[in-house]
């Protein structure tokens, strides 16, 4: 039953709770109920959080690296704590089945842990001699990382708490200010992850979480006191972003249509078991909702029927339904315009020769997981990003073909080849035109401590906290003179 009264929460202005004049009403997508509202920020009071960014810029960068540190290792500390009411949050207010939403929590938990450990090292300097020429005789470079300055984090729906995450905590272990921005269906998440950084030192001003309206963000993106800008999202918004503010240092990820590639030489029956199980679960395990899962799926002719009847048997095994149930796997898409979305695509794909052998069919929100064949290149499902629990599958005649079919995109973000040759692994990493390549699995994979991103239409920049904290800062350079070296 719908809750008639939701609670109400604030937002956090330079680290302190506020409440605006306005509010948004956050509603889950399975259905329906009122969850909550949550006041937003007038632009007085966005001002008054990019004024406090940048007055305490200067001084947060020289802060003291334990500072930082301690309050990264509070935060690490305190997830664990509230990992299981906080997994039922993101579960609520995202749709996220229960076995997603606590592993989002695990990862947060770690994206803050590795913070903390880069905090403690990342802004010691180098050293190097100068002499190897005559005028460098005596000379010595000493070389920091410094921040640009503050930043504005623009976060997607998909991830509500683990992708603040690769916002907040890297930004803080290099001493940047960041504003935080969540998006409107999902700020309950970013909020109580406030509530975790209000516990610690940090400084007024640092961070701020603010759910602005999306109509309100050009302004804020177009502040010159916020040279930063890291936002995750939909390929049009963030090219529009970096395109209207071009001296600014802005980091995309902007999605992708992850393929996994099926090799001639994993042809085991064990291994195609095993393909087929991780497909099929990582085209479907948030709904699709994710920008690493598996969209296409290209295997080679000599496996392709052999795997097809695996693939079609552990999709259809999965268990789609209410996300707050412990066994269930696939749950709704955020809302039903999105799942209308997806249903238009599936159905123009067929009607332009695609063969529907599962799914298909919309209940509201939720979209049963879904597998094309012979989808037209041309077709959104096969070039676009579905964003919804769809996956194509198509043969190729041998390895070239197959890394050729994975190219014929405009995104390039993850790929994932399912192959035991250590050749045609280098090969896969030298010829496919994507940020990152997984060997034996689907693409999905990501250590939150690895560089993560990608090429073409899937955006610039690197996250994975150390990465993105370079992303964030620049080198600069103190010459010593006159040294007896």
């Amino acid at each position: 039953m719908a809750n008639a009264t939701p609670p109400h929460h604030p937002f956090w202005l330079a680290g302190r709770r506020e409440t605006g004049a306005d509010a948004l009403e956050v509603t889950a997508p399975w259905d329906g109920a009122r969850l909550a509202t949550v006041g937003v920020p007038s632009a007085s009071q966005t001002e008054e959080a990019v004024a406090a960014a940048a007055g305490v810029a200067d001084a947060f960068a020289a802060s003291p690296a334990h500072l930082r540190a301690a309050a990264l290792d509070h935060v690490t500390r305190r997830l664990g704590e509230r990992a299981d009411e906080i997994a039922r949050l993101i579960s609520a207010e995202n749709g996220k089945p229960l076995k997603w939403a606590r592993i989002e929590v695990a990862r947060c938990t770690s994206v803050f842990r590795w913070a903390a450990d880069e905090a403690r090292r990342f802004n010691g300097g180098t050293l190097q001699r100068l002499d190897a020429d005559a005028p460098g005789t005596g000379r010595l470079a000493l070389t920091r990382r410094v921040p640009y300055g503050p930043l504005l984090g623009i976060a997607p729906f998909n991830f509500p708490l683990n992708l603040c995450a690769h916002k907040v905590a890297p930004a803080l272990a290099a001493g940047v200010p960041i504003l935080l921005k969540p998006a409107p269906a999902t700020p309950l998440s970013a909020l109580l992850l406030g509530e975790l950084l209000a516990e610690t030192d940090l400084p007024a001003g640092s961070w701020s979480v603010l759910p602005v309206p999306n109509e309100a963000m050009p302004a804020l993106v177009q502040d010159p006191r916020l040279p930063l800008i890291s936002f995750t999202g939909s390929v049009p918004v963030g090219w529009s972003i970096r395109d209207s503010v071009p001296r600014k240092r802005v980091t995309l990820e902007l999605g992708g249509n992850g393929a996994a590639l099926v090799l001639a030489d994993w042809a085991s029956d064990a291994d195609l078991d095993l393909a087929a199980q991780r497909i099929a679960t990582f085209s479907n395990y948030q709904a699709g909702q994710s920008c690493i899962s598996v969209q296409r799926v290209i295997a080679d002719a000599a496996v392709y029927d052999r795997l097809l009847p695996r693939l079609v048997a552990a999709t259809e095994a999965l268990v789609t339904g209410d996300p707050g149930l412990e066994a269930t796997d696939v749950g709704p898409l955020i809302n039903e315009d999105a799942a209308r979305r997806v249903e238009s695509w599936v159905n123009e794909a067929v009607a332009a020769g695609a063969t529907l052998l599962t799914g298909g069919k919309r209940e509201g929100t939720a979209y049963r997981p879904t597998i094309l064949e012979n989808a037209p290149a041309s077709a959104k499902v096969s070039c676009e990003e579905v964003f919804g629990p769809v996956m194509t599958v198509a043969r190729a005649d041998g390895e070239e073909a197959a890394f050729a079919a994975a190219n014929a995109s405009s995104f390039g973000l993850q790929a994932g080849v399912f192959t035991h040759d250590l050749q045609a692994a280098f090969r896969a990493h030298r010829a496919l035109q994507v940020g990152g390549v997984v060997i034996g699995d689907v693409p999905s994979y990501r250590a939150d401590q690895m560089p993560y991103g990608g090429v073409k239409d899937s955006g610039t920049g690197r996250e994975g906290v150390r990465f993105a904290m370079e992303d964030y800062t620049y080198e600069r350079v103190m010459v010593l003179t006159g040294l007896d070296l």
